[in-house]
This record gives C-alpha cells, structure tokens and sequence, in this order.
C-alpha cells in the first residue's frame, strides 16, 4: 500500500465508493493499515456532500417505508436485517466522514496551540467506529443471504442521513445528534430484537445483534467523551448544552423506553435525555 495514503485520504477512497459491501471492505482494510502503522498521519481532506451510494435500495420518506410483517416470519426477519444492514451502511460513511470533515482540528494540522484542536485519539476512536460498522455491515449482508435475500432487495429511508447533512458545519452538533441521539437508540431498541430471536432459537442472530450492541456502547462513549472535551474547552455545561443542540438540530423526540444501564456504560447521564422525551419541540 502506498506509504502517501493518510487517514483523510482513506476516508475519500471509502465515500467515494459506490458498492456497499466495497465500502466494508474497504474500510476494514484501511483500519488495519493504520493499525500496522501503513497509514500514519490524518492529512486533511474535505468530503463529499453525500456519499456515493449504490443504486439500490431505492431510498424513501420514513412514513412511506413498507410494513416489516408478521414477527417471526422470514419475510420480517429480511425486512429487519435489511433496515439494519442500511443503518450500518449509513455508519460506516458517517464516521468517515467525521474523520474527514473535521480533519483540519487535528492537532497536526493546526500550527495555534490556543485554538480548539484534536489529538489524534480522536480520529483513531472514529476509524475504531467506522471498522466496527463495517463489520457489522457484512455480519448483516451475511445473514440476508442465509435467507437468500442481500441488502438493496428492498427501499430503505434516508434520514440517518439527513441528520449528518444538518450538522455538517458543527462538530458538537454532530456529536449530540448523530452518536449521542441515533446511536443511543439503537441500544434502546437492539435489546428486545434479541429477546424476539431468542424464543424463536435463532442464536446466530442473537450472537451477531449482541455483538453489534456491544460495540455501539464504545461508538456512543465515544460521542460522548469528545463532546465533554469540547464542552470543557469552551466553558459550555455538559447537560445544558446538549439539550440545546438536540432542539435545534433533531427532527422529532426522545423516544421511551431507554436501555439505562447501556446509555449509562456509554456515559450518558439519564438526567441529560429524560427531560427531552416529555416535551416535543418541533410543534
């Protein structure tokens, strides 16, 4: 591998690939190339506005999605792992993407020792992300074809992101709606999947939906140590602050029941989200 490759450089060759199981790959292969040490700095890059995509799953409003049927059916287990595999997909661009658009922080690059700068364990945390969603990813795209289904068969929504578009300018932003808001959901919802696959005897999908849980507790701590960080440099409460950001940058409301002993391992504090799901601020 060419030893000009940087950690933004690889974040251009995945967003700019267009076949999803490629972006998987892909992105598997840049993270161990820094883990040898390959790649060994960030460089800096700016990214696409939308990543390149394939041409299917055709994408579609949230409320025109079609219903997943019957629980237990193959047609809903499909369905589910189809959702899934596209939320993955999703998470892999939007960690590159993290990497990238906020390449000019790295203390690498920034010669004002005074400013708001980023070490690079941040970007290593966010690589660590988009390695795991790639994993996560073909475990998905794995579990369509035992059904003999893969991921583009069916239309999938585009609001995952929509999000990422609305806090393209603002790194807290981004980390208080895209981990610290729809990451965390998913630790809310993943453990009643796994109760479903469990009274159906489907291990192997109840292995692979841990696992996939498991890691996003790191991805959501992640969010959320580096938000502190930024709240810490800039004098900002924690608490307040976030709130602040969820109103003004996410469509729609907290939604119960919270997993609370994952959001906590994930070092979100129940006093930050709980007052956000009694009230809708987008009336």
């Amino acid at each position: 591998m060419s030893t000009n490759l940087t950690l933004c450089t690889a974040a251009l060759d995945v967003l700019q690939t267009t076949k999803a199981t490629d972006k998987a790959h892909k992105t598997r292969a840049h993270a161990k190339s820094w883990q040898d040490k390959e790649i060994t700095t960030i460089g800096q890059a700016t990214p696409p506005e939308r990543p390149a995509r394939p041409e299917r799953p055709e994408l579609k409003h949230p409320f025109d999605m079609p219903a997943r049927g019957k629980a237990g059916s193959t047609r809903a287990k499909i369905a589910l792992f189809h959702a899934l595999a596209h939320i993955e997909l999703n998470a892999i661009d939007l960690a590159w993407d993290i990497i990238a658009r906020f390449s000019n922080l790295a203390q690498e690059n920034q010669a004002n020792t005074e400013s708001f700068t980023l070490p690079v364990e941040f970007y290593e945390d966010w690589l660590k992300v988009a390695d795991d969603e790639a994993k996560h990813f073909l475990m998905l795209e794995e579990r369509l074809n035992d059904f003999g289904a893969s991921y583009g068969d069916l239309p999938a929504h585009d609001g995952l992101w929509e999000a990422s578009e609305r806090t393209a300018h603002d790194f807290a932003a981004r980390l208080a709606i895209v981990p610290m808001v729809l990451e965390a959901r998913g630790l809310d919802v993943t453990p009643a999947m796994i109760e479903t696959m469990k009274k159906q005897n489907d291990d192997k999908t109840v292995n692979m939906l841990q696992i996939i849980h498991d890691d996003e507790i790191t991805h959501v701590r992640a969010g959320t140590l580096w938000f502190e960080y930024w709240c810490k440099f800039y004098g900002h409460d924690v608490q307040d602050y976030w709130q602040e950001l969820v109103k003004t940058y996410f469509k729609g409301r907290l939604k119960r029941p919270f997993n609370h002993p994952s959001r906590h391992e994930a070092g979100m504090i129940r006093d930050w989200y709980e007052p956000l799901a009694d009230i809708d601020w987008n009336e």
